[in-house]
């Protein structure tokens, strides 16, 4: 009896239950839309600290470079032999750490053994600078004499021309490139761990000290290298084996070498420049950051959330503006929706006051009339809701579809150590350097945001229903029947 009576009362109010059905969608397609953007920004925000981090870090701890020393500069130094026979080649390379000061090696050990860390691997950042050209000498020639007498300072009345030099100058070409030591036996955790090998191999455990190297895609890509080539770094050779590509945007480091080997090269035997450490509790890294900057002095710990924070560009605005502005936008048309649905209730109990005095005189009891709007209420709720899940569904599939690009400034801490655009970024004197990745939006829904629509599409049902039942409960049947004209 309830059912057949609540389907033919939706009938007869097809109008007013499709206003008040798609009012409710409305509120909750733009939940779902909202949400499902602010996860797309999380996942964004994810594939940008992951660049910089790599694939499991929850933290970096480093040691912000001293000042030069009176007399040092700290900028690099070549020195040639201008001497050298016409057109004879010469190239210089000056390798040098970057990024924060080097730490021991024996503190990657101490940092592992702090309590909340899971484990801790050293890298060694190194910038090197190439400098190769050739000079070429000059030919002086003289203009010539002029009458009988030696020129110069008193001489006679004569004049000698003064010689010129034609020709000759130098031709040198600077390359610039970054270099990183990666602990071998431990490549799941550190700077590597966030590239994928697409051509050839990565480092075994047994290549501690091998002159072998994994190049980025696009240095590889600007030089010209592949699997078996040679690159030469202060006269050693290092054969290639690998080609690597980042999960997400561009990697700063162009060469990647066992760590032995790149302290070799810097002249910095058992340092490195940053450690990566990952927590054993996710929800715990600030007590482990805490913990280790009391028990490590002069190291700077940062952690993905202290790295988040140095994000700008459009990603960082887009997410913002999601964050605050769509939530907030998205609660008030909530809101706004389930008022309106609850006042459209509330006037239809109004304008039913006949038929609802006429059920009670038939002997229908207040909870009875009180269940037929909330059933109503309810119907129109779970349409409203079916609706808005379609509607907001489809609107984060068009986002994903269209993938608008976002882009993401990287760096610019000002901190200590890290590679590329990691805590601290390049080496002296580009400590704010930035990096900027291109980053495609998605809108994923999940099972959770699906339930909280479902959710809201009962509740909105239930808040009009109770507003319109309270109202119609409270009627009586003479009140209710005197009132009709």
């Amino acid at each position: 009896m309830f059912g057949i009576y609540l389907k033919r009362e939706l009938g007869r109010r097809k109008k007013a239950a499709l206003v008040v059905a798609l009012g409710l969608a409305l509120g909750i397609a733009l939940v779902i839309t909202v949400d499902s953007v602010s996860a797309g920004m999380a996942q964004a925000q994810d594939k940008v600290l992951k660049s910089l981090y790599g694939l499991g870090t929850d933290m970096t701890v480093t040691k912000t470079r001293t000042a030069p020393t009176s007399g040092g500069s700290g900028r690099p130094n070549f020195t040639f032999d201008a001497k050298s026979g016409s057109g004879s080649s010469q190239s210089s390379d000056r390798v040098t750490t970057q990024g924060g000061q080097a730490l021991k090696s024996a503190l990657v050990t101490e940092v592992a053994a702090q309590k909340g860390v899971d484990s801790a691997v050293g890298a060694l950042s190194l910038n090197v600078t190439k400098v190769d050209g050739s000079f070429t000498q000059g030919k002086a020639q003289s203009s010539g004499t002029s009458g009988g007498g030696q020129g110069g300072p008193g001489g006679g009345t004569g004049s000698t021309g003064q010689p010129r030099v034609q020709g000759g100058g130098a031709d040198f070409d600077v390359d610039s490139y970054s270099v990183v030591g990666v602990d071998v036996a431990h490549q799941g955790l550190g700077p590597l761990s966030s590239m994928k090998i697409t051509s050839g191999r990565t480092f075994t455990s047994a290549q501690t000290g091998a002159k072998v190297a994994v190049v980025g895609r696009s240095y590889a890509k600007e030089k010209k290298y592949k699997i078996g080539s040679t690159l030469k770094i202060s006269g050693t050779r290092i054969t290639v084996i690998g080609i690597a590509t980042p999960d997400s945007g561009e990697s700063d480091t162009d060469v990647f070498v066992p760590l032995k080997v790149a302290q070799t090269l810097g002249d910095a035997k058992n340092q490195v420049t940053t450690i990566y450490v990952k927590a054993t509790d996710s929800q715990q890294i600030a007590a482990v950051k805490k913990e280790i900057t009391e028990d490590i002095s002069g190291t700077t710990v940062t952690t993905s959330a202290d790295l988040a924070s140095t994000v700008s560009g459009s990603l960082s605005t887009a997410s913002g503006l999601a964050t605050s502005v769509g939530k907030w936008l998205s609660v008030a048309v909530l809101a706004a929706a389930f008022l309106v649905a609850a006042l459209l209730t509330s006037s239809a109990v109004s304008r039913r006051v006949r038929e609802f005095g006429t059920l009670k005189a038939l002997g229908w009891p207040s909870r009875n009339v009180t269940r037929q709007v909330v059933g109503e209420s309810m119907v129109n709720g779970l349409i409203g809701g079916a609706l808005g899940i379609a509607l907001g569904v489809g609107a984060a599939w068009a986002v994903t579809a269209v993938s608008p690009k976002l882009t993401a400034q990287l760096g610019g801490t000002g901190g200590g150590g890290g590679t590329g655009g990691g805590p601290g970024g390049g080496g002296p004197g580009q400590q704010a350097s930035r990096t900027t990745m291109e980053i495609a939006l998605s809108a994923p829904v999940s099972l959770t945001t699906i339930a909280l629509a479902v959710g809201l599409a009962v509740t909105g049902g239930l808040i009009a229903g109770a507003m319109g039942g309270w109202r119609a409960s409270r009627m009586r049947p003479a009140d209710a029947l005197r009132s009709v004209s």
